[in-house]
């Protein structure tokens, strides 16, 4: 624990000498962004992330990874894992949009392990590309793939979230835009995983009705049409705009709902945890590493691991009698 601990100070100060004066390079940058990319790698190997490949060269032959998400008009899935799934190499969805509700993703990044720098990461902000590398890499973690991807992706999110921040504020300083500007991304994530997952079951609860025949088709697509029109003006409504993720559904139907809940279901609790630690980055990540480490067989058990993690924060320390 003391060499970690003599490690990240190390670290503090290499990043401190490397900083540019305050300026924040531009992801377009080659050199810089090549720079961050190796300075967030030796962050993530202080914190305990496991070693990746991903991001060590940059491609100007790959745009993105270009996918197909669909499902049918009155049914949602309960994680981008089951929704249908068309893989292709051009910017565009051939998925009848009239028969199924269709998202199409170009993903700037994959957790593959040698995941390139995509010219649609190179094109992000930079708060957008300080999140992303973390959170990929953060998906490599050994005992992350047994799980489902309703945990593993609400984990990713807020430790990229955290991690990005400590690295912002090493590099940069608390008082430069990029801090400032992602130092408010868990919270604000937050709240549109509290209106996702708030309108989630009326969902579930309209499909099921037609199902059940209790509505008929039509009026269960005008319903449908009403909630997610809702839904919208709630999220729309969150302010500031976060810079590293949409506030609002990237497609406003049954798949690009599906796909966001997949990260949204979970984080408040992951939140919950964050906030046990007194919004510390270091004990949150080692927390969820823990829970991780001691290999949940499904997500119930790991749920139930974090609720104990929060659960040992709150009690009172034992003193001496």
């Amino acid at each position: 624990m003391r060499r970690r601990f003599i490690l990240i100070i190390a670290l503090a100060f290499a990043l401190a000498e490397t900083c540019f004066s305050g300026d924040e390079p531009s992801p377009q940058d080659p050199a810089a962004r090549e720079q961050m990319i190796r300075e967030m790698k030796e962050l993530e190997k202080a914190l305990g992330f496991r070693r990746s490949g991903n991001f060590l060269n940059s491609s100007d032959k790959i745009a993105a990874y270009y996918r197909c998400y669909y499902t049918g008009k009155l049914e949602i899935p309960s994680s981008y894992d089951d929704l249908q799934l068309k893989q292709t190499n051009q910017p565009a969805c051939e998925v009848d949009s009239e028969k199924y509700d269709v998202f199409f993703y170009p993903i700037e990044a994959v957790a593959n392990g040698k995941s390139p720098v995509t010219t649609s990461l190179q094109n992000s902000t930079m708060e957008r590309l300080l999140v992303v590398v973390p959170h990929e890499d953060f998906h490599v973690h050994k005992n992350s793939e047994k799980l489902p991807a309703s945990v593993t992706e609400a984990a990713s999110t807020l430790i990229g979230f955290l991690t990005a921040i400590e690295f912002a504020q090493q590099k940069f300083g608390m008082a430069s835009p990029v801090y400032q500007n992602l130092s408010k991304e868990p919270e604000l994530f937050l709240r549109k995983a509290e209106v996702v997952n708030r309108y989630y079951p009326e969902f579930k609860m309209l499909y099921a009705s037609a199902r059940a025949g209790r509505i008929g088709r039509e009026e269960a697509l005008a319903a449908k049409q009403n909630l997610f029109a809702r839904m919208e003006e709630e999220c729309g409504a969150i302010t500031p705009d976060p810079t590293s993720f949409n506030k609002c559904l990237a497609a406003a139907n049954n798949a690009g709902l599906a796909f966001d809940y997949t990260y949204t279901k979970n984080y408040p609790l992951l939140y919950e945890l964050f906030l046990a630690k007194d919004r510390q980055m270091r004990p949150t990540i080692e927390a969820i590493e823990r829970v991780l480490a001691a290999q949940p067989s499904s997500e119930e058990a790991a749920i139930g691991a974090v609720r104990n993690a929060i659960e040992e924060q709150k009690r009172p320390a034992s003193g001496p009698n």
